[in-house]
């Protein structure tokens, strides 16, 4: 409980500027988003005769961070549908904390994608909420990249928790030094992703504060539940979403490819514990 505390404060800054920049939609979703988690996951221990397990605050932590994968123009209903199938999915039916395999935030994200295609879209622009694309959908449709300042400041659209590199990286910080994360994910995460893009002839810094990376990175990679116990298999899970995330951002149906990248390389997690176990 002291670690989802932990998360929720670190997560502050995210969730105010997504308030700010989207203002009654980000409230809406964000609220519907925490309720349904929560709702889901105390109807499944009632249906089942679990005790309630409520105040662990992991279903209102997996609601803030699914939210933070939506677009503002996400439908309410399509977005506690979802949530609700991560927290049942991904965590209630492998017995609960500390027992599921997938991070129930981002399969919650990936059955939006499927379930709901016509959810995340139009995307819109801060303040106005005007119709528009994100930098990740103008890189794919034209190779062009928006300023690298303006993407880590949190000037550009984006989905709800993306949109500011900033922010993302002072909440970052904080669960790494309270201990709440493991810094080696998001350093041989983020490193890839930049070597990567220096490999293709592109600036780092846009691939590295565009899209889902930070976020991703910080907050959802780093998932203690899912995510490996040894350094050196913390490294390789790492690598391996930067890859994953990178190959589709290029050659991909798909721009943002970090759900992608951490639910494939939650699978292997119990292998790499086994393999780099040091």
């Amino acid at each position: 409980m002291k670690m989802m505390k932990g998360m929720l404060l670190a997560l502050i800054p995210v969730t105010l500027y997504a308030l700010y920049s989207y203002r009654l939609s980000a409230f809406i979703l964000i609220s519907v988003s925490i309720l349904g988690a929560v709702t889901a996951e105390a109807a499944y221990q009632k249906l089942s005769n679990q005790p309630l397990k409520i105040k662990n605050l992991s279903a209102v932590v997996t609601g803030l961070l699914f939210s933070f994968t939506l677009s503002p123009s996400t439908p309410i209903y399509a977005a506690a549908i979802s949530v609700a199938f991560g927290i049942i999915v991904g965590k209630e039916l492998f017995g609960g904390v500390g027992k599921n395999l997938f991070n129930p935030a981002l399969l919650g994200r990936l059955f939006l994608i499927f379930a709901f295609p016509a959810a995340l879209s139009p995307w819109q622009t801060r303040i106005d909420m005007v119709s528009t694309a994100t930098p990740l959908g103008i890189f794919w449709d034209s190779g062009e990249m928006v300023s690298t300042g303006e993407a880590f400041l949190g000037l550009v659209p984006g989905s709800l928790g993306e949109m500011s590199a900033l922010l993302i990286l002072i909440g970052g910080i904080y669960i790494i030094y309270k201990k709440y994360a493991r810094w080696r994910i998001p350093v041989s995460l983020i490193t890839t992703v930049g070597i990567f893009a220096l490999l293709m002839g592109h600036n780092p810094l846009f691939h590295i504060f565009t899209g889902s990376v930070m976020l991703g990175s910080f907050f959802y990679a780093v998932d203690p539940m899912t995510s490996p116990r040894f350094p050196k298999a913390q490294i390789v899970f790492g690598i391996g979403i930067a890859l994953i995330l990178m190959a589709m951002r290029f050659w991909g149906w798909l721009p943002a490819g970090m759900a992608f990248g951490v639910l494939i390389m939650n699978i292997f997690v119990p292998l790499l514990d086994k393999k780099f176990k040091a």
